[in-house]
């Protein structure tokens, strides 16, 4: 056996055994990566709907994805917002946005960053609460804004921040498409007295029980 065949076959086994390693660590880690997404999520619902002591989920099904609606309750079970996942590129990959939306549908309550790989220093500011306070009661008729180097002038704009405005109009066109789907397939009307009443599986949470919908699109 020459070098060459030696040298091949070594490559090989290297190559075989690290990939058998990343495998089994790669098995190990992803349900923790995923469970501790699914936690930070559910920490946003309330981070964005801030008078909620529990939620409901509705989900309906819009083309070929799923769309779901996180109906907040106070301790009486009474409805006091919405919130939802808003996702979309940005400059360098996906920028998902929890997105709190009063029942009215006039006004924004909040917004969380869940999800960004922005630029370190610019367009991952986004995630900072300078950037995401300025949501707060932003109207989003006709649509939320953002304008540059300047203090909005209108409620429905927030400022984008300097050199990176290509992360912040991703996060403002998230949301309004977001927003567009709340409001067709969960009309305003809808809330209140029985709302959409939630069926199907129910699950325990810290705050008591999460009750979710799952209406295949009807």
């Amino acid at each position: 056996m020459n070098n060459v065949t030696k040298m091949f076959l070594n490559l090989v086994i290297i190559g075989a055994v690290s990939g058998a390693i990343l495998a089994v660590v790669f098995g190990y880690a992803d349900p923790l990566i995923q469970a501790n997404k699914e936690k930070e999520l559910k920490e946003a619902i309330f981070v964005v709907l801030p008078e909620a002591k529990d939620y409901r989920l509705h989900e309906k099904t819009i083309g070929k994805e799923k769309f779901t609606v996180y109906e907040g309750v106070d301790a009486g079970g009474n409805p006091v917002g919405v919130a939802f996942k808003a996702d979309g590129g940005g400059f360098q990959g996906n920028i998902g946005v929890m997105v709190g939306l009063n029942l009215d549908y006039l006004r924004l309550k909040g917004i969380k960053i869940l999800d960004q790989v922005e630029t370190p220093g610019l367009g991952n500011r986004i995630g900072e609460p300078a950037f995401e306070g300025q949501f707060k009661n932003v109207e989003i008729t006709p649509k939320v804004e953002y304008i540059k180097n300047r203090k909005p002038e209108k409620p429905n704009q927030i400022k984008a921040i300097t050199g990176a405005t290509i992360s912040s109009d991703a996060v403002v066109k998230n949301i309004n498409n977001a927003i567009a789907k709340a409001l067709a397939n969960f009309p305003k009307d809808g809330w209140g007295k029985g709302g959409y009443a939630p069926s199907g599986v129910e699950s325990s949470t810290p705050t008591g029980v999460r009750k979710e919908t799952h209406d295949g699109g009807k």
